[in-house]
């Protein structure tokens, strides 16, 4: 964690000037970057909020590939908010660039930071209170896919390289298996033959897209309700933000994720497997939200396929929480211990309940085709 001191000097690079009213140094729920708020009075008596973040350099290896990715696809969304006489300012990101008129800085121990406007009077959910939050949710990633549909994908760099490419998961987990760096192997056998017994059907959308019956588009690949920013005045869906790993990839990647987190009946670290369940309602409400956005414009290979994104980005995350517990908890952030572990275990008691509800799933998806 930054101390104030550097936090000023960082944010000096950024051209923010005035007087310090507010520093939180711990801002946010977010696993992977660490984030502050900013608040700042200027000469002129006027209010501004701002977030300051550093990237990670553990999770992405050249952040400067990142914040091309991000800067270009938030301008994007600023042109095509602004033709349709929307706010710009409140519906997406707004990155500021130093002095140099770069959109990162590099502090004095090689960190990354970047910075951007935050947005006021919003709400973020860490769990779905009602369906309706979800379908908003689901509308959000949904216009996100509409917004992007004519960005060429081609042109995003891959960030990190294969990052939902379930297969290369499983051999992840399977080397971090085999090298056992942290003597933890006999603490989750359980997890290890689940995660051994469903590595079969790990292929099913990278075969797709390699035999190119699958479309790759620009996707977001962590659609997690907590990603959307709510209006506190309508409770709408207004931002989607987090957009570190938007790159190349597949529709089912932001339909599964959305899946995945919001139709879960309980938070992503419950110990209590009982309370993990896959709740239809919210499964129908997140799908009417997402293809009410983007429904016409995917192709009938892309609806097959949303139901099976559901499947393996919950078998694919899970895998990777197990990975990164085996490899001593390097790549998410941990309260504890055994936290990356508590994560898979949530992660495949709902593999279990989406197979368990495969066939009523299949017809929702079905009915919301017609």
């Amino acid at each position: 964690m930054p101390t104030e001191a550097q936090v000023r000097e960082i944010a000096a690079a950024f051209r923010i000037k005035g007087d310090f009213t507010g520093i939180d140094l711990d801002f946010g729920d977010g696993h992977i970057n660490s984030t502050c708020r900013l608040e700042v009075v200027d000469a002129a008596g006027k209010e501004s909020k701002y977030i300051l973040q550093r990237i990670n350099k553990n999770v992405f290896k050249d952040p400067v590939k990142v914040m091309d990715n991000v800067v270009r696809v938030t301008e994007h969304f600023r042109r095509k908010l602004a033709a349709e006489g929307r706010d710009p300012t409140r519906e997406t990101l707004t990155f500021l660039p130093t002095g140099e008129g770069l959109y990162y800085h590099v502090d004095t121990e090689g960190e990354y930071w970047r910075c951007y406007n935050y947005i006021d009077n919003v709400y973020t959910l860490q769990l779905v209170e009602n369906p309706g939050d979800l379908r908003e949710a689901g509308r959000a990633f949904g216009r996100f896919q509409q917004m992007l549909a004519d960005f060429p994908a081609e042109e995003l760099h891959d960030t990190i390289p294969n990052f939902l490419h379930a297969p290369l998961r499983v051999k992840a987990l399977e080397r971090a298996i085999y090298e056992d760096v942290v003597d933890r192997n006999m603490t989750c056998q359980a997890e290890i033959e689940f995660a051994a017994e469903k590595a079969s059907k790990s292929g099913w959308l990278v075969d797709r897209l390699e035999a190119g019956i699958l479309p790759q588009r620009v996707t977001h690949n962590d659609t997690k309700i907590n990603n959307v920013l709510f209006d506190c005045a309508t409770r709408e869906a207004l931002c989607v933000i987090d957009l570190d790993t938007v790159m190349p990839g597949l529709v089912a990647y932001d339909f599964g994720d959305g899946i995945r987190f919001g139709a879960s009946t309980a938070l992503e670290d419950e110990h209590d497997l009982d309370k993990v369940r896959l709740d239809l309602d919210l499964y129908r409400a997140f799908a009417e939200g997402f293809l009410g956005e983007c429904g016409e414009l995917i192709t009938e290979a892309e609806h097959e396929s949303l139901l099976y994104g559901a499947y393996l980005m919950t078998y694919t995350i899970g895998v990777r929480f197990l990975t990164d517990y085996l490899a001593g908890d390097v790549y998410f952030r941990t309260a504890y211990p055994k936290h990356n572990l508590v994560r898979a275990r949530t992660q495949f008691k709902l593999v279990a309940e989406i197979e368990r509800h495969w066939n009523e799933l299949e017809a929702i998806m079905e009915s919301l085709r017609k």
